[in-house]
């Protein structure tokens, strides 16, 4: 048998980067919208991505039947269907938005709430802290639970079918929400939801931890429970983020945001197998669960120093 084409060890490096840039949607569809709405109109794009992310498993077997029929491998069926996508994905970026949002934002008037989020034309205010401590524990969490959830099923006798049911509705309470979350940001202020969220992801953890190992219910509860407790943190983290940056230095602040995430993501990946094999899953769950619970109002009061020392009275 052949060895493999090199290009099939670079082609997830290549879909890697372009999910990266995709992620950056979320952020541009706030370019345009009053600081007041940012919020929503971040909710309305993350909840796009609901779509894709049930189409794309349904589409795993047509997709292999097609490569078949091109006498192809039939596991490239999946990398001919995402390569069609990020190919209309950025000739819509490449030709719709013109001009630019975050172009056209820097020529607009900058709102006065907008302006006193930040202590000059190009420094990011105090609560930008906030937001990516709310960010980067929601992903922490999220990926750490999730990741064990499968494995601990499995070792209560449950199948891929339970375990997949189970992410599947997870992954649904991630984004579903969002218009939700938009909503409540916009209505009662960043500062209410990120305690609601601190909350929502401490009751995830206590609920995977006392969920019986047999109770599949209990279990997609507490999965449910986590996937909407990342989904207000991500859409009240992204509006923090957003709204506490000028626009001169917005579009790099919020790529670094997305590395501190992604690096979050890693090592929750990484620790949750640590912890697990060193103790257990429901000492996992709740570990994570006082950690976001815990971090998320300290970082409320660490920014509100912030601000006081930079603006003295």
């Amino acid at each position: 048998m052949p060895p493999p084409s090199s290009a099939w060890h670079h082609s997830p490096f290549l879909y890697g980067a372009g999910t990266t840039s995709n992620l950056q949607a979320r952020y541009a569809g706030a370019d345009l919208a009053a600081p007041r709405q940012r919020a929503r109109a971040t909710s309305t794009v993350i909840v796009a991505t609901t779509a894709g992310g049930i189409a794309g498993p349904l589409l795993a077997t047509p997709a292999g039947h097609l490569a078949t029929a091109l006498h192809l491998p039939e596991l490239t069926g999946l990398f001919l269907l995402s390569t069609v996508a990020f190919t209309l994905a950025a000739l819509t970026l490449l030709l719709w938005p013109r001009p630019d949002p975050l172009v056209l934002a820097r020529t607009l008037p900058v709102a006065s709430d907008e302006s006193a989020s930040s202590d000059s034309p190009a420094r990011p205010g105090p609560g930008l802290l906030v937001g990516v401590v709310v960010l980067v524990l929601g992903q922490l969490f999220m990926v750490a639970v999730m990741t064990m959830t499968p494995i601990h099923m499995h070792a209560h006798g449950f199948g891929t079918a339970a375990s997949g049911l189970v992410i599947a509705l997870h992954t649904g309470s991630m984004y579903l929400p969002s218009p939700l979350a938009g909503r409540l940001v916009d209505r009662f202020g960043a500062t209410v939801m990120r305690l609601v969220t601190a909350g929502t992801l401490l009751a995830a953890g206590v609920a995977a931890a006392l969920a019986p190992g047999h109770s599949i219910t209990l279990i997609t509860l507490a999965l449910v429970l986590l996937g909407v407790g990342w989904n207000f943190g991500l859409v009240t983290g992204a509006a923090i983020v957003t709204n506490s940056t000028p626009l001169a230095t917005r579009a790099k602040v919020q790529g670094l945001v997305d590395v501190a995430i992604a690096v979050a993501g890693v090592a929750g990946g990484l620790a949750s197998g640590i912890v697990v094999a060193l103790a257990s899953y429901p000492i996992l769950a709740v570990l994570c669960g006082a950690l976001a619970f815990v971090a998320a109002p300290a970082a409320i009061v660490a920014a509100r120093k912030d601000s006081a020392r930079a603006c003295p009275t």
